[in-house]
């Protein structure tokens, strides 16, 4: 364990720059574009830390990082994310801010299953990566039991699942199975699940690699459930997970951190499960991958500023705070006291989301096939994997082709290998 980090809004108008109050108490500005969820989750954070500063008023807006002044926080996911993170720093780094600022940064190492777009060369943080999720299976038991599963058997294996997902159907099921952000599901995690590469070496850098064998056979076994119906494919956005949420689909694959709005919104009667493997592929199941969205600070601020940046981020950090988050926000803890919640006796239920989802990524030690990579760890190289897909599911192009298709289009220009 020790390894490991843990329905759109309407956009609010743009903040005002940091100005200072009648009482000369400062604002900070912290932006982010969470869905209804996860806002009310980060607003009572931003609210207990406001209550305790003297100094400083934390203030929280949605809105688009390029739109006006730069925030002093922003919470980053995606190609926002990749903008940002474009051309020239707009950052100053974590570890850097929490040294000169004489605060403590308690978190774990960056596990190499993370995502590294918020770790350097050197494995510190530029960012706090406060969205991890990685995907898991959900079940609704109710539709299992209705179709005369056992909603408590182990679905361990993809054959495992095809005939939970053939019962469905033949009982008169519409929609068996979903997924939602099938490129990361399909490709990126099954090949780290399997121990597959996903690049190769080509001279001194990394070119991506993955379509070989498993990623072909598992495409080519999700297009037969495709033309079976007992797989349905809505797209990228959160279709999927909104079926789940209305009964309409039995199954869902997901990312972790979806449990919350299952659990809390729908009343649901959802199971979790780790993701299914192949037996046939020796080693596996290998572990997943973590992803999501950081918490950036601005480059440019006051010292000032920073200083009260630096005690956010350690307010965050401290256990009840990560506890709440958890169960609350459904992401992955961040440092020891957020990994000792999910086995307490109280909190197992609220969340079992992160039980799993640390179960995957902890189930074997990482090696250097089964570790986030730069190559394809993009949102730009995902939406690739999807659009290829897509012509997998229209009976367009057979899985090999559309593998090596996107191969082909995310592989100018290569990526350095770090």
């Amino acid at each position: 364990m020790g390894a490991v980090l843990a329905l759109m809004l309407p956009v609010a108008g743009l903040a005002q720059p940091a100005a200072e109050g009648a009482k000369g108490v400062k604002e900070i500005e912290l932006a982010h574009r969470f869905d209804l969820v996860r806002t009310e989750a980060l607003q009572s954070l931003v609210d207990r830390f406001n209550a305790q500063s003297k100094d400083y008023h934390l203030t929280l807006t949605r809105r688009d990082w390029q739109q006006g002044a730069l925030p002093h926080l922003m919470i980053l996911d995606g190609e926002e994310e990749e903008r940002f993170l474009a051309g020239k720093a707009r950052y100053r780094a974590l570890y850097e801010l929490m040294r000169t600022a004489g605060v403590p940064l308690q978190t774990l190492r960056p596990p190499v299953t993370m995502t590294r777009k918020p770790v350097d060369a050197q494995g510190r943080l530029l960012a706090l990566p406060v969205g991890l999720t990685t995907p898991v299976l959900y079940v609704n038991r109710e539709s299992f039991r209705r179709a005369g599963l056992d909603p408590e058997a182990p679905i361990n294996t993809w054959q495992d699942l095809q005939h939970a997902l053939g019962t469905l159907f033949d009982k008169g099921h519409a929609c068996p199975y979903t997924v939602s952000e099938p490129g990361r599901v399909m490709v990126e995690n099954l090949s780290a699940w399997h121990n597959a590469p996903v690049t190769a070496r080509r001279g001194r850098t990394e070119a991506p690699a993955f379509n070989g064998w498993v990623q072909i056979k598992h495409v080519a076994m999700m297009a037969s459930w495709y033309r079976a119906r007992y797989l349905h494919i809505f797209g990228r956005g959160p279709e999927a997970e909104r079926r789940f949420a209305d009964g309409e689909c039995a199954v869902l694959a997901a990312p972790s951190a979806s449990w919350v709005a299952f659990r809390r919104q729908t009343g649901l009667d959802v199971g979790v499960l780790r993701l299914p493997f192949y037996e046939d592929f020796a080693g596996a199941p290998q572990n997943t991958l973590a992803d999501g969205a950081s918490l950036w600070v601005a480059a440019g601020k006051k010292a000032a500023e920073y200083k009260a940046a630096a005690r956010f981020v350690a307010f965050w950090l401290q256990p009840e705070n990560q506890v709440a988050w958890q169960r609350e926000a459904g992401y992955l803890p961040l440092n020891r006291a957020g990994l000792l919640a999910y086995q307490s006796d109280l909190l197992g239920p609220d969340l079992e989301n992160v039980r799993v989802a640390v179960a995957q990524l902890t189930n074997k030690p990482a090696t250097a096939q089964s570790s986030a990579s730069a190559v394809v760890g993009s949102d730009k190289v995902r939406r690739i994997l999807d659009e290829e897909l897509a012509a997998v599911w229209a009976d367009v192009k057979p899985a090999k082709e559309a593998l090596d298709t996107a191969v082909a289009r995310v592989a100018p220009p290569a990526v350095a290998r770090r």
